[in-house]
């Protein structure tokens, strides 16, 4: 992803906890709400209470990794926030993605594939 699709300003994690719309599951939260841009933009939270920062930082290296290869998959014109959970540090990176992908599709943030 790009430095400029990500999200950095409280006020927009804030309003998408808020007023956004979410999906969980036991490795993360997502939450989502459409923004006036043509991208998507992203955001990563992950508490003190996981670990200290080598821990935190290994788990938004692992949501980061599994949101850039599926990237092609998501519609633009989104904000989301992915929060880590607990079990995401020891999570096996394919049961990582599938939960990425069914809260994704859950939200409706995946394009629809179409058969040649």
């Amino acid at each position: 992803m790009k430095k400029r699709c990500t999200l950095k300003k409280n006020s927009d994690f804030r309003r998408l906890y808020a007023k956004g719309k979410s999906a969980a599951n036991p490795y993360m939260v997502l939450y989502c709400r459409r923004n006036r841009t043509g991208e998507t933009r992203l955001g990563y939270t992950v508490s003190v209470k996981l670990g200290h920062a080598v821990v935190r930082n290994r788990i938004r290296r692992r949501l980061r990794e599994t949101v850039r290869l599926n990237a092609p998959r998501l519609l633009p014109g989104w904000d989301i926030v992915l929060v880590a959970r607990s079990r995401a540090l020891d999570a096996p990176f394919p049961k990582l993605q599938g939960a990425f992908l069914a809260s994704c599709d859950k939200l409706g943030l995946l394009k629809k594939e179409t058969q040649a």
